[in-house]
C-alpha cells in the first residue's frame, strides 16, 4: 500500500543509536524507527530507514525530502579521529605577524591537524580598502610546499566579512596548483575576530573528510533502497542545508544533533519558548527554545579543546545518558562520563549483561520499562541513589542556562528521557512529549533551510538602505543555493550591532533567510 506522493524522512545519526521517522506531507508522523550506530553509517542508516517505511507503508517513489543530522563532525573532533591534514594560511601580514596561526590550539589537535602554516601580505581595513597589496606569488609558493603535505587547505584573510575578495583568489591559485582540493574560506564559516575564525575555517577543512563519510553513507543508503529522494542535512541553527553545502560547510553541522533534537521538541511539544533536555545514550544536552528555535550562543564555543566563532546554538552538555556506567566510587555512587553506547541491549543488567547503568537504576525504580525489571531488582540498593544524584545535576543545569527566574517548561525528549520524572526547582511543568525518543530525527524532518551573511559594514554609511537590500538578496541567494524553494525564501532575521574600539566606526550587520523545501522530488 502507497500513502502517496510528498513523504519525507528524518535520519538522526547518534553516537549510540540511528533513528529514522516518516511523516506524511501534512508533517503527521507516520512511523519511527531506532537501530544502534554502525561502524560504517551505511548499516545503521539502511536498516532505520528500511524499518520506518515498512511500518509506515510507503515506497521509495512516495519519498521526496530525506532530512539527515548527525554528531560524527563533534565526535572525529573530540576523539582526533578521521581529520583531515590541513595547510593552513592567513592573508594578513604584516598586521597580524603578532599573533601566530592557530596559537590556542591544543598541541595533539595541532600535530592530528596542521600540516603547514603560513602568513602572507594582504587583507583589509575595516572600511574594505586594502592594508597591503595580496601577495599573490607567496600564495602560490606557499600552495606548491604544502600540496604534497596536505589534502585540504584553509585561508583566513584580514576583515574578510567585509571583503571576500583576497580569499577567493587564494582559493583560485591553490587549486590551479594543488588541483580540486577542499579550501575552506573563513568568510563563508565564520564571523568576526580573526582568530577565532582562523580557527573555525581550519576545522571546517579538517572535517570535510568526515561529513563527506555521512553524506556518502545516507546518499549510498538510499540507493541501496532505490530512494530518489533529494538530500538534506541539519545546520547548527535548527535548518537546513543541501548535503553538498554540508561537505562544504561541516562546521556548520557540529550542533545539528542537539539542535535539531530541539527543534523536534518544539514541534512534538507545541511550545515555542520552554528549556530542553535532550537524554541520549551517551550524554545530555540542555538548552532553551527561543520562539520555536534554539538559542543561539552570544559568545565563541569550545569543540574539543579548541575555541571557534562560527554560530551554535546555547547548550550544556553532561556526560549522563542512559548508557552510562554506574559504580560505587570514594566520594559514593557514581555515573559516567563512560557509557556502553550501542551495547545497552548487551551489556545492561536488565538484558543480561553484567555492565551496571543508568537505564538499570531506572527500571529499578520504576522509571523506565526495558528488558526484564527482574534482573535490574537484584542490583545493590545503594547504586539506586545515583538516580538523586542526576535529578540534582540536571535541576542545577536546567536553573543555570535558564538565565532568569521565568517559571517556563521543560520539555524532556531522548530515548533515555524516561531517567528524568520531576518537575526542577523554577519550572512550571516537565512534559515529555509522544514520539520524545526520536525528536532528533523528527526535528531534522520539519525543518526549514537557512542561510546567513554576516558583514561589517562603516556606520553611517550612505546609501544604507541599498546596502541593506543587497544583503538581503545575498541571504536569499545562498539560502536557494542550498536548496530551497525560491518562490518561498523570506527574510528571517537581521541584527545589527556597533562594532567598539575601532577607528573607523563600523556596524556589524547578520541576515538570515530562510525557505520551504522544494515541492518535487528528483526525477
Amino acid at each position: 500500500m502507497s500513502r502517496g506522493p510528498g513523504v519525507r524522512v528524518g535520519v538522526d545519526v547518534g553516537g549510540t543509536n540511528t533513528d529514522a521517522v516518516v511523516l506524511a506531507a501534512d508533517l503527521t508522523l507516520l512511523a519511527k524507527a531506532k537501530v544502534p550506530t554502525t561502524e560504517n553509517v551505511l548499516d545503521g542508516v539502511r536498516d532505520a530507514l528500511a524499518a520506518a517505511m515498512g511500518a509506515a507503508e510507503v515506497g521509495p517513489a512516495d519519498v521526496h525530502h530525506v532530512m539527515v543530522s548527525t554528531t560524527h563532525a563533534t565526535n572525529a573532533l573530540i576523539r582526533r579521529r578521521g581529520l583531515r591534514r590541513v595547510a593552513v594560511l592567513r592573508i594578513g601580514a604584516p598586521a597580524t605577524l603578532g599573533i601566530s596561526v592557530l596559537s590556542a590550539w591544543p598541541q595533539d589537535v595541532r600535530d592530528a591537524v596542521v600540516a603547514a602554516s603560513e602568513i602572507v601580505r594582504g587583507g583589509a581595513e575595516v572600511s574594505g580598502v586594502p592594508i597591503v597589496p595580496l601577495d599573490v606569488a607567496a600564495i602560490e609558493r606557499f600552495a606548491r610546499s604544502a600540496a604534497g603535505e596536505a589534502d585540504a587547505f584553509s585561508v583566513t584573510g584580514v576583515f574578510s566579512p567585509v571583503t571576500s575578495e583576497d580569499e577567493v583568489i587564494a582559493r583560485e591559485i591553490i587549486r590551479s596548483v594543488a588541483g580540486d582540493v577542499p579550501v575552506s574560506m573563513s568568510h563563508e564559516v565564520g564571523t568576526i575576530g580573526l582568530a577565532d575564525r582562523e580557527s573555525a575555517s581550519a576545522l571546517n577543512a579538517a572535517l570535510t573528510a568526515v561529513t563527506q563519510e555521512v553524506v556518502d553513507g545516507v546518499a549510498e543508503a538510499l540507493r541501496t533502497l532505490k530512494i530518489a529522494a533529494r538530500l538534506y542535512v541539519a545546520q547548527n541553527d535548527g535548518t537546513l542545508m543541501a548535503a553538498d553545502w554540508a561537505v562544504r560547510c561541516p562546521v556548520l553541522t557540529i550542533g545539528s544533533g542537539p539542535a535539531s533534537s530541539m527543534r523536534g521538541a518544539a514541534y512534538l511539544s507545541s511550545l515555542a519558548d520552554a528549556v530542553v533536555v535532550d537524554i541520549g545514550g551517551t550524554s545530555t544536552d540542555i538548552g532553551v527554545l527561543t520562539g520555536g528555535m534554539p538559542r543561539s550562543s552570544a559568545s565563541a564555543i569550545e569543540i574539543g579543546g579548541v575555541r571557534a566563532n562560527f554560530r551554535m546554538p546555547d547548550l550544556l552538555s553532561l556526560g549522563l545518558g542512559g548508557g552510562s556506567v554506574v559504580r560505587m566510587g570514594p566520594g559514593g555512587v557514581v555515573a559516567g562520563p563512560d557509557s556502553v553506547g550501542g551495547a545497552l541491549t548487551r551489556s545492561a543488567l536488565v538484558f543480561g549483561g553484567d555492565v551496571p547503568t543508568l537505564s538499570d537504576m531506572a527500571v529499578a525504580r520504576g522509571r523506565l520499562t526495558l528488558g526484564d525489571p527482574a534482573l535490574a531488582a537484584a542490583v545493590d540498593e545503594r547504586l539506586h541513589a545515583v538516580l538523586d544524584t542526576v535529578d540534582a545535576r540536571l535541576a542545577e543545569s536546567i536553573e543555570r542556562i535558564q538565565r532568569s527566574s521565568v517559571n517556563c517548561p521543560v520539555v524532556v525528549v531522548g530515548g533515555a528521557g524516561g531517567l528524568m520524572t520531576e518537575v526542577p526547582p523554577g519550572c512550571s511543568e516537565l512534559i515529555r512529549p509522544a514520539h520524545h525518543d526520536v525528536a532528533n530525527a523528527v526535528g531534522a524532518a520539519v525543518a526549514m533551510i537557512s542561510r546567513e551573511v554576516d558583514e561589517v559594514v562603516p556606520a553611517g554609511m550612505d546609501g544604507r538602505e541599498e546596502r541593506l537590500e543587497r544583503l538581503y538578496q545575498r541571504a536569499r541567494e545562498r539560502t536557494i543555493a542550498a536548496g530551497a524553494d525560491p518562490a518561498g525564501v523570506e527574510i528571517a532575521a537581521v541584527h545589527e550591532t556597533p562594532l567598539a574600539y575601532l577607528l573607523d566606526p563600523a556596524v556589524r550587520i547578520r541576515v538570515k533567510a530562510v525557505g520551504p523545501l522544494p515541492g518535487k522530488a528528483i526525477s
